[in-house]
């Protein structure tokens, strides 16, 4: 029977998303998530990750790209941040300059050590949009990772309709997480990647738990007129070819 990883990014963006995650954890919908050092419900979600005993299930959702930065030094980087918050405009194809290394070295480790001060032991780490699967990100997270005895980490989307180009790249990315000394699912997917409950073993599957406007738990896919929009979360735990492994378990 494949074993299938369930991860709810962004724990402690926001309230809703926060509170929608947790439902998820009550019923049985995902093994894991990952927690924003950056978000407006921090404090709040750690409270609730206690109160609703999955505070052993959460890694870190590193982020450079929403939200208000934690240090100084990446405020001073126009390419991420706007006006004390990070702007979204991450291109992750382009160089950075040392003193953006470094800047990206000292959030990314306030991020962490955020989270570990909190009483979280982070089983894993992911990132928003992606970032940690940039080119010349990839090694700052890594390293980030190393010092802060996280060894466990995402692998770039390798699952779905993938041209073959892009197939190909994440491919090589993939075995440097791994030469990196990184533990990895074999394969990572959204929910429209997969085949109706068709889950090759192995896998990790992200979703975003959030309420759309008529308060329905779902897994969003993007906003209409100001509230979240999506589908319904599939219940891969309650069918009985699936076994549901959390990362800690790994």
């Amino acid at each position: 029977m494949p074993t299938v990883t369930i991860n709810a990014d962004d724990f402690g963006l926001n309230e809703h998303c926060s509170k929608a995650i947790a439902e998820t954890f009550e019923k049985g919908l995902v093994t894991d998530t990952t927690m924003m050092a950056t978000g407006e419900y921090f404090d709040e979600a750690v409270a609730l990750a206690k109160e609703r005993g999955f505070i052993d299930q959460i890694g870190i959702h590193l982020n450079l790209t929403e939200g208000v930065p934690l240090t100084d030094e990446i405020k001073r980087c126009p390419r991420f941040v706007t006006e004390g918050r990070f702007n979204k405009k991450y291109d992750r194809t382009k160089r950075l300059t040392t003193e953006e290394k470094d800047a990206i070295y000292k959030e990314l480790t306030a991020q962490t050590e955020k989270i570990q001060a909190a009483g979280i032991t982070i089983t894993h780490a992911d990132s928003h949009h992606h970032i940690h699967t940039g080119l010349f990100v990839a090694p700052i997270a890594s390293r980030v990772c190393h010092e802060h005895g996280i060894n466990k980490i995402r692998l770039h989307r390798n699952a779905g309709q993938i041209p073959l180009l892009k197939r190909i790249v994440k491919g090589i990315f993939n075995k440097w997480l791994r030469k990196q000394g990184f533990i990895t699912t074999d394969y990572f997917a959204y929910v429209m990647d997969i085949d109706g409950f068709k889950v090759p073993d192995n896998t990790e599957i992200m979703i975003h738990p959030d309420y759309d406007k008529d308060g329905k738990l779902i897994d969003r896919r993007g906003m209409e007129n100001g509230s979240p929009i999506g589908n319904p979360i599939p219940p891969y735990g309650a069918q009985p070819k699936i076994i549901l492994r959390g990362y800690k378990e790994l």
